[in-house]
């Protein structure tokens, strides 16, 4: 019974937190467990209209993925739900292929939920939790500004009051500059002051939920003045209850769309709401299993997606609030899904009056949270070729579009990584009176070299796409050196991989140095290099070439001078 009750709260750890779960943690679990769920559910409402959905659907994403992460997250504080980014890139993928049928919409949303929630199982089962470090911060950074930028200019028309043409953000900006003069001032002074009412109570009392606030002064405002006689435009009804089924049957076209945008929601998804997930539990001082977030964050798409909700990640501003309010266990996202889910059945009667601008001033409000303006600040004093990544990756979504911005995300991340490898550090080595071993000669002035050896460091792992830079500098070197060169010894111990191409590279310049009659040796290599090769065929490999294998440098740099004095040796004697 133990190793299966081991078993069972190693894939759901939530299970753990209850089992030992403490009395005293009741009262604050409850606490900000309603704190979220009135942040939550206004929030959730918000984002449907960026996922191009009714309100009800953004009420369902809200609340069951929060009982699926409760068992299967090992985060104590994450809270999980809809995410502005996301919603945009949900609209940005289905928006074209539904071609204005809302019931197709809502069908293929609901595939596309379930994708995504497949992909992160099979992500988490097969342990790709690394796919949370893919995205450099430059380009996350980049990304997340771009989507905030399309998330506030889309919300213009609903915030003053006006009719839209729709499109991307080049049609929207120029738009607003003309339609802005047609604005509707009932509307626009309605949202202007439930946007300073949202600011003012951020600011001055942050543990109360300022969205619910605008929520329910909105609705008193539009009941108690009838503003929606007056053209404001509001929710309207909302069904109650759980949600009816919306399946379809699609092309095998539509599918691969699907699956093509399901994986860049997992990979900006899960970069995300981690990267909220190790920030809480830091702070926290515990850690998280990131291919146990993999898996919990399946579970929650699987949920919202069964539940005919739309894909969610990691909520940071609900997080945030179960931390400042001192929630300890996921009992926390269990209270604030009943919660809504009480009033989902019994008081969807009031938020039909919910009026539209002001769900715009909170969603615009978030949008500019998710603008980094610091982080850019940082880059460009940092590094200019990394503020330069950040740019292009916000210029590549302003312009392209949010999928093809991910798209624009991932190569420039991959061209970050190969840029950074391709052309590594090296070094030549000498050593320095009074220093112990050898090191980079530009380091330490006055350290001396050996007459004839080439001491040579490569720092990065040597592969396909960096093996002919590594040949070039050896010969580079030995064309510079003052004196001839007659040993090449290379210090391996910086090189952690190398592939069956740079190894056939590294073989050939031996035996081109060879038959100009130098030597290439290496030392102090890696036991491990040999696990992605057939032992058999390394080994024999290793014993051809072995007298040119040394386990320090020190002991190929004696078999040097040994050689340099057998060699003076037999001239003296000639």
């Amino acid at each position: 019974m133990h190793a299966r009750s081991k078993g069972v709260t190693r894939w759901l750890p939530g299970l753990a937190s209850f089992k030992g779960y403490q009395r005293q943690w009741f009262s604050r679990d409850m606490t900000a467990g309603l704190s979220v769920a009135a942040i939550a559910l206004p929030v959730g409402i918000a984002y449907a209209s960026l996922a191009g959905v009714p309100p009800v659907v953004g009420i369902y994403s809200a609340i069951f993925p929060l009982l699926a992460y409760a068992l299967f997250g090992s985060s104590r504080q994450l809270m999980t739900g809809p995410d502005a980014a996301t919603c945009i890139m949900v609209a940005a993928s289905l928006a074209p292929l539904a071609n204005g049928n809302s019931d197709q919409y809502l069908a293929m949303m609901v595939v596309l939920t379930l994708m995504t929630g497949a992909l992160f199982m099979l992500a988490g089962i097969g342990r790709m939790g690394f796919i949370a470090n893919f995205l450099s911060q430059p380009v996350l950074t980049g990304y997340l500004n771009g989507i905030a930028l399309i998330i506030i200019v889309g919300q213009l028309p609903k915030f003053f009051g006006y009719q839209s043409a729709g499109g991307g953000i080049g049609e929207q900006l120029p738009e607003f500059f003309i339609q802005v003069t047609n604005a509707d001032p009932v509307t626009t002074i309605l949202a202007v002051s439930l946007l300073i009412l949202l600011l003012m109570v951020r600011r001055f009392v942050p543990l109360v939920p300022s969205a619910m606030v605008v929520v329910v002064v909105g609705i008193v405002a539009v009941m108690g003045l009838q503003l929606e006689q007056r053209g404001v435009a509001v929710l309207g009804e909302i069904p109650g209850g759980l949600p009816s089924a919306h399946w379809a049957i699609f092309d095998i076209e539509i599918y691969r769309e699907l699956f093509r945008d399901a994986a860049g929601l997992v990979l900006i998804s899960f970069t995300s709401g981690v990267l909220t997930a190790k920030s809480f539990a830091s702070r926290n001082r515990y850690q998280i299993a990131p291919n146990q977030e993999l898996i919990a964050f399946g579970a929650c798409n699987l949920a919202s997606g069964l539940a005919q909700g739309f894909p969610v990640t990691g909520a940071d501003s609900r997080t945030a609030v179960n931390n400042a309010m001192g929630g300890k266990t996921q009992l926390v996202g269990i209270v604030a899904a009943i919660a809504m889910l009480l009033i989902l059945f019994f008081a969807t009667g009031p938020l039909a009056s919910v009026p539209i601008a002001g769900l715009a001033a909170v969603i615009m409000v978030s949008a500019v949270g998710l603008f980094d303006l610091d982080s850019l600040r940082v880059l460009y004093r940092m590094s200019s070729k990394e503020f330069a990544v950040s740019v292009i990756t916000t210029l590549g979504v302003l312009i392209l579009g949010v999928l093809d911005g991910v798209l624009v995300a991932v190569v420039l991340s991959l061209v970050w990584l190969l840029s950074v490898g391709a052309k590594p550090k090296d070094s030549v080595l000498g050593q320095k009176e009074g220093v112990k071993g050898y090191h980079d000669i530009n380091d330490f002035p006055g350290a001396v070299t050996c007459p004839g050896l080439l001491l040579y460091r490569f720092d990065s792992n040597l592969l396909f796409f960096n093996a002919d830079y590594f040949c070039e500098r050896v010969r580079y070197l030995i064309a510079k050196a003052k004196q001839p060169v007659d040993w090449v010894v290379v210090d391996a111990s910086p090189v952690n991989i190398i592939d069956g191409t740079a190894l056939l590279k590294y073989r050939e310049l031996r035996e081109q140095l060879a038959s100009e009659g130098i030597v290439l040796a290496h030392a102090q290599a890696k036991r491990n290099l040999r696990r992605h090769f057939h032992s058999n065929w390394f080994v024999e490999a290793k014993e051809k070439y072995s007298a040119y294998e040394f386990d320090t440098i020190q002991q190929a740099v004696a078999a040097f001078q040994a050689q340099q004095e057998a060699h003076l040796a037999t001239d003296n004697t000639d």
